[in-house]
């Protein structure tokens, strides 16, 4: 029988907090969804994009990455290790002034009071005449999750409502 890795039982726990804000609370709308294997180096990946029902200037994303030593670690059950999944919530959005990224910073910052500096890029269309940027901001955490942090994921999806609210008031 199958037994389900720490990857696995996160992204589903992960999954059916999210879709159940979507479909049964409607607070907020799925827009992408991601679960890919990449073969070539045997790591797995997986994201969920959201954001809140009616109100699209910004975009929530919860991604899940795991490599093949947490993985094979797990299953080998090799002693001394310390399998695990590493998370980042990203949100993205666009911004007509360089300016609103303080600002960003700070609302996230008060939110989240990350232990690493969130890491926010810029990026433009050139020939653009709106001359918009599209500002993706990481927050990293320093340490890998596993399913001890499963009831970890309704305070994680809480700050990043939170978040996503606060984000959509800026112009």
């Amino acid at each position: 029988m199958f037994d389900p890795t720490i990857f696995d039982n996160l992204k589903v726990g992960i999954e059916n907090h999210v879709y159940d804000l979507d479909t049964i609370e409607q607070l907020v709308q799925v827009t992408n969804r991601k679960d890919q294997i990449e073969l070539s180096v045997m790591s797995r990946f997986f994201s969920i994009e959201f954001q809140l029902l009616n109100e699209t200037k910004t975009k929530a994303q919860i991604i899940l990455q795991s490599t093949v030593k947490d993985l094979a670690d797990e299953i080998l059950n090799v002693q001394g290790t310390s399998p695990g999944t590493m998370i980042l919530v990203r949100f993205s959005r666009e911004i007509k002034e360089m300016k609103t990224c303080e600002e960003i910073e700070e609302i996230l910052t008060t939110i989240w009071n990350p232990e690493q500096p969130l890491k926010q890029n810029l990026c433009f269309q050139y020939g653009d005449p709106n001359h918009t940027y599209i500002n993706t901001i990481d927050i990293l955490f320093n340490d890998k999750i596993n399913e001890e942090h499963m009831s970890d994921i309704p305070t994680l999806v809480e700050h990043i409502l939170k978040s996503l609210r606060e984000l959509n008031v800026l112009i």
